[in-house]
């Protein structure tokens, strides 16, 4: 009796089960025909939802104009920076370059400010230009043990007078300001003592008999001299 009822009872679940396949075969047989009545009716409807976003010229490589435009910029802003620097300028520029390991791109602002900031002092850029090679080899973060600070590593304590309206001590590590502070400097000492050489001595706070720091940085500017000449040539 009991193994009868089992049979059954298997019987009747196996029959359920097919009735509930059969269900769901309906389903999706009924929903492949609707999409194809949409598909007939009103054409894929997600090719063209992504049609409406992408430009009617076709595929474009995104960013590529933007790139271009953007080197493009650059450059010629690289070109109106070069042609700001006079010839003698930007011999020294890539003299400079080479000899300090340092990019021309980064230390060019800092030749336009020597070249500015000489014209308005009446200062031999050249000069400048050396004088920062040989105190700070253009690190413009530079700091000595005595507290010399910046490109022409000026001293704060003896020169906040020199500083604008606003800054303190770390104006000294603005490399313009710096610039700015150490030709004026440099322009006292040059008048106080009569002379270039003994006027480079007494920038460097150096009482050597023999100038050995005037005779460095003399020798620099010929160097700078030579190399400017030679790019010109």
């Amino acid at each position: 009796m009991s193994a009868s009822i089992s049979l059954k009872q298997q019987r009747s679940r196996r029959a359920d089960a097919a009735l509930h396949l059969a269900q769901h075969c309906l389903m999706i047989v009924g929903l492949i025909f609707v999409l194809d009545f949409i598909n007939l009716t009103l054409g894929d409807p997600v090719s063209e939802l992504f049609r409406s976003f992408a430009p009617e010229s076709g595929i474009v490589a995104v960013g590529a104009p933007e790139n271009d435009a953007a080197e493009t910029t650059a450059s010629s802003a690289v070109d109106a920076s070069l042609a700001a620097l006079s010839p003698q300028m930007r011999g020294a520029l890539s003299y400079v370059a080479q000899r300090y390991k340092v990019s021309a791109e980064a230390v060019r602002p800092v030749f336009e400010a020597v070249q500015l900031v000489g014209q308005e002092r009446r200062i031999d850029p050249l000069l400048i230009v050396a004088i920062i090679g040989v105190e700070s080899g253009f690190n413009p973060f530079a700091e000595s043990a005595m507290g010399a600070r910046g490109l022409m590593q000026v001293i704060p304590r003896f020169h906040m007078d020199k500083v604008p309206d606003g800054g303190g001590r770390g104006a000294f590590l603005d490399p313009v300001t710096n610039i700015r502070i150490g030709t004026s400097v440099l322009q006292e000492a040059i008048q106080r003592r009569g002379g270039l050489a003994a006027g480079l001595q007494y920038y460097a706070g150096s009482s050597d008999p023999q100038g050995v720091y005037a005779s460095r940085v003399i020798a620099e500017r010929a160097r700078l001299e030579q190399a400017a000449r030679r790019a010109a040539g």
